[in-house]
């Protein structure tokens, strides 16, 4: 680029000997820096801009800020990107929202960017809606779009940032945006994350209703709400949930399109006056949609016009049936799901359950199924017989076998064998070729390894309460959970903590997310909880908000020793937002106290840290 490095040297040259030039010419210069691909010219592009800013901010105007931080997003530097964002919105400026679209879609590419993207349209939300409380006719030009959100939403779900995702749905909410139906699905995505199960079933209320034309498109959020029963360990709903999907696609088929009307929503409980409500419309779909959601089913798909469950939830209801003893139970389910080919294995559903059961040793189980579809007056071909006859002659369970042939004989299948003995030679001829480890039994076998992984059901039934009661602001109620739940000895999790801290905070109890800091940093000291940045800088925040420096600092330096990335231009802002002038002119030498002493120590480390001069 050496026409823009003659124009970048002429621009030092000049700027040295009068000052800036005329506003046109810098703002050109800027914008046709924008245009290069190279790291380093787009670093210099930023630090002028920033440098301009504090000089002279009335010198750049919106649209090169906004070119600057669409070209910084192009190369994927988000960090410099944000700060061009913050510029404008400290000047209550936010690009236009097609614009920032674009921004969003290359900033949320990385891990950092989604987090810096989050933070970022939380302060435009709050913006919005100092705004709109204040009549302000251009706040309407601030409000974030869906397809924002949604951008946003998709990358959280993408990176795991489940408390970010909540946060950004309880905005969607506060700024009155509606949720199309990407919307809806991703929401469903990190509801299912942070196992808030009452939400999503009011959610299906709207979902069972769709025309046909979305049912493909509603998949995920049938995955992702059948995940949360089986983390639940609710069979029954699971169950239910399965069967609601194979009557609900027969109306789906014969209903005719119609317009749905908006409907809403509650984040929390629908029994409550004070929770927030989101706007959904479930037959609303974009057409400008830039992001392509990604495929995370593993449950339920979308195959030959319907819905149909995986080898691996068959697997889980498998093991939970057997798991409650409730073996003539899953056997209804099963024949409900063959009848309809609702599931991956088709017309041979219940053969190839007999089968995994027989290949992972559980013969009761594999014999139990086989009694209740035989009771249905159409028994399983001769095959399934033979293979679980095969069986239990190997392990020399002769009169189990026994009984099994005389069965066979009931029902025509006793072709060549006696009743009086087990032909040996015969049953391993005729079985030889059904034995082999099935996709099933191998999936099976693998849920059954990572059961000890996997968090403890009761965890979701208590951080669901806990949650509630937050919402409720029932702030003593929610501390009972969490006490019972100590005493259970059933570990906390993130999110345990998270809608304690936030159930505090709407309350404006500081001092007691202190104790609750300890709590925290105990779970984690003893390896049960894993130190989580979203949960760090929730604390980090309120703790600010509380003017409790000490325990700032504290969670600064938790974060800085998990190598986590800090966002101080959000915890900078807020700083000036709220101690703005917190001990600026008192000196270590003049504090009265030790206690104002340290606390001094503390703010001051804290305004070096973030840059405050």
């Amino acid at each position: 680029m050496p026409a823009v490095q003659e124009a970048w040297e002429s621009f030092q040259d000049y700027r040295s000997l009068y000052g800036y030039p005329e506003v046109h010419l810098v703002n050109r210069l800027i914008v046709q820096v924008c245009y290069s691909s190279n790291h380093a010219w787009m670093r210099k592009a930023c630090d002028l801009a920033l440098q301009i800013v504090k000089e002279k901010s009335g010198l750049l105007n919106a649209d090169t800020l906004t070119k600057l931080a669409l070209s910084l997003a192009r190369l994927q530097m988000p960090s410099p990107a944000s700060v061009i964002l913050r510029l404008m919105l400290d000047k209550g400026c936010v690009p236009p929202m097609h614009l920032l679209s674009l921004i969003f879609f290359h900033i949320v590419k990385t891990d950092i960017g989604t987090h810096l993207a989050s933070n970022y349209l939380s302060q435009v939300c709050d913006l919005y809606n100092c705004l709109n409380d204040e009549k302000a006719h251009h706040a309407v030009m601030v409000k974030p779009n869906t397809l924002i959100f949604n951008l946003v939403l998709d990358a959280c779900v993408r990176f795991n940032l489940s408390l970010k995702g909540l946060c950004l749905i309880e905005l969607m909410s506060l700024t009155r945006t509606v949720a199309d139906a990407h919307s809806i699905v991703i929401i469903s995505q990190i509801l299912e994350m942070n196992g808030l199960r009452d939400e999503m079933m009011e959610l299906k209320n709207h979902i069972d209703g769709v025309s046909s034309a979305y049912v493909r498109h509603y998949c995920q959020f049938y995955n992702s709400l059948l995940s949360l029963h089986f983390k639940f360990n609710d069979m029954d709903a699971a169950a239910k949930l399965v069967l609601d999907m194979i009557s609900s696609h027969c109306c789906h088929i014969n209903k005719e399109k119609e317009l749905q009307k908006p409907c809403f929503i509650a984040i929390g409980s629908s029994n409550l006056k004070t929770a927030l409500k989101i706007q959904i419309e479930p037959e609303l779909l974009q057409k400008d949609f830039v992001l392509k959601l990604e495929s995370r089913q593993d449950l339920v798909f979308y195959r030959g016009g319907k819905l149909v469950i995986s080898n691996r939830a068959l697997a889980m209801f498998i093991s939970g049936y057997k798991k409650d003893g409730r073996i003539s139970e899953l056997s209804k389910l099963l024949l409900s799901i063959q009848e309809g080919l609702y599931s991956v294995a088709g017309s041979s559903l219940c053969s190839a359950v007999i089968s995994a059961c027989i290949q992972m040793g559980w013969l009761e189980t594999a014999h139990d199924i086989l009694d209740d579809v035989e009771a249905t007056g159409s028994p399983m071909g001769r095959d399934t017989y033979m293979l679980l006859l095969s069986a239990y002659q190997k392990v020399g369970m002769q009169r189990e076998a026994k009984a099994l042939l005389k069965q066979m004989k009931r029902v025509s299948l006793d072709k060549e064998l006696s009743d009086d003995a087990v032909d040996t030679h015969i049953i391993c001829e005729e079985s030889s070729n059904l034995v082999g480890k099935s996709d099933l039994a191998v999936t099976l076998g693998q849920i059954l390894k990572d059961e000890n992984k996997t968090v403890y059901p009761l965890v979701y039934n208590f951080n669901s309460s806990i949650f509630f009661f937050c919402k409720a602001r029932m702030i003593e109620d929610a501390l009972k959970a969490y006490r019972r739940m100590v005493e259970m000895k059933i570990e906390p999790t993130i999110q345990t903590f998270a809608h304690l801290l936030c159930g505090y905070s709407s309350l404006g109890m500081y001092r007691e997310i202190t104790i609750l800091w300890g709590d925290i940093k105990r779970f984690m000291k003893s390896g049960n909880l894993v130190g989580n940045r979203d949960l760090y800088e929730l604390l980090l925040l309120n703790f600010l908000r509380g003017g409790y420096f000490e325990r700032v600092m504290e969670v600064i330096s938790h974060m800085r020793d998990h190598s986590m990335y800090t966002d101080k231009s959000m915890y900078k802002s807020e700083f000036l937002r709220l101690h703005k002038n917190l001990y600026r002119s008192l000196k270590a030498s003049n504090a009265r106290t030790e206690a104002q002493s340290k606390r001094l120590e503390h703010v001051q480390e804290f305004r070096k840290w973030v840059g405050i001069d």
